[in-house]
């Protein structure tokens, strides 16, 4: 193929999105940001929310940059985060604003739906970790709560898959984001009705169940008359969920890796050619989420640079550049470990009074200084990473011999560095961007244009430059 293909890609995380141009000439892809754009959660009558219209309009914004500046692009794919949703009403209007799955309205759902569920039978049903932000917790905790938006709901979409019905006017359900509800049967591939009817819903609420790689659909004529993109351009459903779309770019050379998506959650798995549902992967909260081309996520999701962030705005006199704030753990040996993973990290008032907090309950040295703090967050994620490497390990139908660390974190060289020396074996970094990556090789997938995942991640051994690191001890 002698001729250049352009793609867009819209990258949506918790705290932030972009949009990429996607560059592919047969062989590698070369990407650029066309925008970028803080996504705070919204703080809203004592609950959070995520802001979708304004999501919306910032893809239609990039959209229309693309058409003004004469950029022929092949079509549009949209991943995010997993588990939260928003509602339709029967005339297509969204209804509310979605929850964020970080609002608290979720505590002690899980402990409230197993008074009247069994708990290994719902995990033996879905594999999935459970976690109270789980769409299955969510929706049951808004209808336990008389939530109108829910009662009024036509159609319940999640994030991706909403953005593509506002962007197209149709419903799907793709198979990756649906696989982080709780609410999905891995072996017949579907929502699982007895669950939906648990919760008081029916599989008609929700869209067509899709796999990554179909194309949805171009653009409502309205919105083609608003940003002048034609109807031959579709929007394509990707590998939706960030980390599926992630996975899907990890140059691996073989079976033989676990892969750590590293942002502000950490998702460390494997991918597995079946779903692993086992007396120990329900004893240790493993989860089973969908890939593409039939394979399985097996991963468990940890608490990640979420700790960093919201320590950041609380340091003082630090600064503003990330690479020289993080390099100040190296001018400290503090040695105290926490886990990431205890719920008092998951939405406090303050981060730094939480490590206090943690340190001092534990009957450790609290941390001081930025530094100390900093030092202390890197130290116990790598700590965390050999723990979920040793469980693996237990559980994996392969031999694990390296770590493939993947998205923005994987630029952060002293984490990098604590990590191989945990774990005692190389870890092997990039793409940064390996969810755009993704997307982007899905869309590239969906036209054909290369037909299986050991060629899409020959393109992005192609396209990428990887940095290793070994063991210091």
């Amino acid at each position: 193929m002698s001729s250049i293909r352009t793609y867009l890609a819209v990258d949506l995380g918790a705290t932030s999105g972009r949009t990429i141009l996607a560059s592919y000439d047969g062989n590698k892809v070369d990407m650029r940001e066309l925008t970028r754009f803080k996504h705070p959660m919204i703080p809203l009558g004592g609950h959070l929310f995520w802001d979708l219209p304004y999501l919306y309009n910032e893809i239609v914004k990039a959209i229309t940059m693309t058409v003004k500046e004469g950029i022929k692009i092949e079509s549009i794919g949209i991943d995010s985060w997993g588990c939260d949703f928003a509602f339709f009403g029967k005339d297509g209007e969204l209804l509310g604003l979605p929850y964020c799955y970080r609002d608290p309205h979720t505590d002690g759902a899980i402990e409230r739906y197993m008074k009247m569920h069994d708990k290994r039978e719902i995990y033996e049903m879905t594999g999935i970790q459970f976690m109270e932000f789980n769409s299955l917790f969510q929706l049951d905790t808004m209808r336990h709560n008389g939530c109108s938006a829910l009662a009024d709901a036509d159609k319940i979409l999640f994030i991706p898959d909403a953005l593509t019905f506002m962007l197209t006017g149709k419903a799907i359900c793709e198979y990756t984001v649906a696989s982080t509800s709780q609410l999905l049967d891995p072996n017949t591939r579907d929502l699982d009705k007895s669950l939906l009817k648990s919760i008081g819903l029916q599989r008609e609420q929700f869209g067509e169940m899709t796999e990554p790689g179909t194309v949805v659909g171009p653009l409502t004529k309205q919105l083609q008359e608003v940003t002048g993109l034609g109807p031959e351009v579709n929007v394509v459903a990707i590998a939706s969920h960030d980390t599926a779309s992630a996975v899907a770019a990890v140059p691996a050379k073989d079976a033989n890796f676990a892969y750590l998506s590293c942002g502000t959650w950490s998702l460390m798995g494997i991918e597995s050619p079946h779903p692993i549902i086992t007396d120990e992967s329900y004893k240790q909260n493993f989860t089973n989420e969908g890939g593409i081309e039939g394979t399985t996520r097996f991963l468990k999701n940890i608490c990640g640079l979420w700790l960093f962030e919201q320590c950041r705005p609380e340091f003082k006199d630090v600064p503003e550049d990330i690479v020289e704030l993080t390099a100040l753990c190296e001018t400290t040996r503090f040695a105290s470990i926490i886990n990431p993973d205890d719920p008092s990290f998951a939405h406090p008032a303050s981060m730094t009074k939480a490590i206090d907090d943690y340190c001092e309950k534990t009957g450790q040295i609290a941390p001081r200084t930025p530094a100390e703090y900093i030092r202390c967050i890197y130290k116990s994620l790598a700590h965390r990473y050999t723990a979920i490497i040793e469980l693996l390990r237990q559980m994996s139908p392969v031999e694990i011999k390296c770590l493939h660390v993947i998205g923005g974190g994987s630029k952060n060289r002293h984490l990098m560095q604590f990590t191989a020396d945990a774990l005692q074996m190389p870890v092997i970094c990039g793409p940064t961007e390996g969810t755009a990556l993704g997307n982007v090789l899905m869309q590239i997938k969906a036209q054909g244009l290369v037909n299986s995942l050991p060629d899409m991640r020959k393109i992005v051994a192609h396209s990428v430059e990887l940095t290793e690191y070994h063991p210091n001890n």
